[in-house]
């Protein structure tokens, strides 16, 4: 990992210091200046003649160059050899490591370089574009954690210890946290430290204190790899770095010869019960406490938890926390798109008393994420699902799905709704092939009644009606207020000769949702006009469905 040396704070009082404790720190209002606008460049590159005019305007060409000269010679008395590191010039530009530097604070911190008394016109008018969009700084600092935080949950998972001294058991140890690290990291639920951090702060007893300080992560995973016999036995915990409580223990036992082999499924449920247990302290965390007094992390995990769940008020709570998640960090590309998830949902489950206006909110609100990052993956794969299921734009939304999985080829969400695409288009065998990846992808997402949803939706595209059936029910027991997986119950029954039960369930249909109509499903559903689509409407009516 590359080591970190300067640690700026851009927004409030602007300050400027070594990372290492007793260090430099760089206190002049210019040269702290100089650093502030390399940071903040692209690549941070800069010319000289753009810093020479920003910091010393009123002065003439040759001072402007002398002055800027002074100014760097400090730079490098009061840093030392890390300005060499850092600093790197020619006789046109100057540019700064950005990958060496920590930025401290976030937006909602102050003002941008707040108090820095420099009055040259063209530092107040470079300073006063910022302070009036802070949001074009969030491209600049995507890997920063601290700066445009998006408000997720960071969690550690350090290298499982050997307790009999073996070099193969503590090589495997640190394998296995490898592949949980690599698990978690693929959910957009969480913000994960890389396994080679973790590896540096590898100790026993491990001291949670310097996994929440140094790593800045709220839980922990950690845990030991003994054998016993021919066995071995990974003993896992998982902890809240805030309070030091243990949130659950798991064990899980090995033959040691084919270790490799059969971990795989101990790590999945690692992984599982890690989301579970976030979400379940953020339901806790949220419980009785108006929006502004809930936790950053606790606040967006609560409202995507909830935004899921079958009780009509939890989902209309889950707009409440999104939108003062949006409000504490407006310049978060992925909260917009949580928000634009949330409208999509409201009406394509029915539960819009607006369908036009939900529909302009959610496009509205997926066009605000990429205004903010236009290559965000995750927000590239919502408003797909906007184009796809609200305006019925297949070929816009099969080119979002296309672009984002371009971005991340492991992104679970993506291929969960390409899958859903091509099932609309008739492509089953497309269909199951996304679908099943995307759950091999995503073991760790809060609602899984979703991914098992449209898994249904894809084997009934390539005509399993017994498999989508499968599905659909075990997506219904976690969330019967999913009525897209009603119909498909419906239409899997149809196909199964299950006629009596297909009648039932669609009089559950009516009965959640009295005004729908199949003429209505053929007007707003994106797969009406394929033979999805009508084999989909023919069941229906055929249940009873007007």
């Amino acid at each position: 990992m590359t080591k970190e040396l300067l640690q700026i704070s851009l927004f409030g009082a602007c300050a400027v210091s070594s990372t290492e404790a007793g260090g430099f720190v760089v206190t002049g209002a210019k040269h702290r200046a100089l650093l502030a606008l390399l940071a903040t460049a692209p690549f941070g590159r800069r010319t000289r003649a753009f810093l020479q005019e920003t910091l010393w305007g009123a002065t003439c060409y040759d001072t402007g160059r002398q002055s800027l000269r002074r100014a760097l010679s400090d730079l490098r008395h009061i840093m030392g050899e890390t300005y060499e590191e850092l600093i790197a010039g020619s006789n046109a530009d100057l540019s700064l490591d950005l990958s060496r530097i920590r930025f401290l604070g976030h937006v909602s911190s102050g003002l941008f370089l707040e108090g820095l008394d420099i009055r040259e016109p063209g530092f107040l008018a470079w300073a006063a574009g910022i302070r009036q969009n802070p949001g074009q700084l969030a491209g600049l600092f995507r890997g920063s954690q601290e700066l445009f935080s998006p408000l997720l949950p960071v969690v550690a998972v350090l290298p499982f210890r050997s307790l009999d001294g073996e070099h193969p058991t503590a090589v495997l140890g640190d394998w296995v946290a490898e592949e949980i690290c690599r698990s978690l990291s693929r959910s957009h639920l969480l913000a994960v430290i890389s396994h080679l951090s973790c590896r540096a702060m590898a100790s026993a007893p491990v001291d949670i204190t310097a996994v929440r300080n140094i790593l800045r992560a709220d839980y922990c995973v950690t845990g030991t790899l003994r054998r016993s016999g021919s066995d071995l036995i990974l003993d896992s915990d998982f902890v809240d770095t805030r309070s030091g409580r243990i949130l659950w223990t798991r064990q899980h036992a090995y033959r040691a010869e084919r270790f490799l082999d059969t971990s795989a499924d101990g790590v999945a449920a690692i992984v599982a019960a890690v989301g579970s247990a976030i979400a379940e302290q953020a339901l806790g965390h949220i419980r009785s406490k108006v929006p502004a007094a809930i936790d950053d992390h606790s606040l967006l995990i609560a409202g995507i938890a909830l935004m899921h769940r079958a009780v009509l008020r939890d989902f209309a709570r889950a707009r409440e926390l999104l939108e003062e998640a949006a409000r504490r960090a407006p310049y978060t590309p992925e909260l917009h798109a949580w928000l634009g998830k949330w409208y999509v949902l409201s009406v394509f489950n029915g539960w819009s008393a607006d369908v036009a206006q939900e529909t302009r909110h959610a496009l509205d609100s997926t066009a605000r994420a990429l205004d903010l990052e236009p290559e965000n993956a995750f927000s590239l794969t919502i408003d797909g699902f906007a184009q796809n299921n609200l305006l019925r734009r297949l070929d816009i939304a099969d080119a979002r799905y296309a672009a984002a999985l371009g971005r991340n080829p492991n992104a679970g969400l993506s291929w969960l709704l390409k899958g859903a695409l091509h099932a609309f288009r008739d492509e089953g065998a497309s269909a199951v092939k996304a679908t099943e990846r995307a759950h091999r992808l995503s073991p760790l997402d809060p609602f899984g009644y979703f991914y098992d949803s449209l898994n249904a939706t894809a084997h009934l595209a390539m005509g399993d009606h017994q498999r989508a059936l499968d599905l659909a029910d075990r997506s219904l027991s976690q969330n019967d207020r999913h009525l897209s997986t009603l119909r498909t119950k419906i239409v899997a029954l149809h196909h199964l000769g299950r006629g009596e039960e297909a009648a039932v369930a669609g009089q559950e249909l009516l009965r959640r949702q009295p005004d729908f109509t199949v003429a209505a499903y053929q007007r707003s559903h994106p797969a009406a006009e394929y033979e999805f689509g009508r084999n989909a409407a023919a069941a229906l009516r055929a249940a009873g469905i007007p």
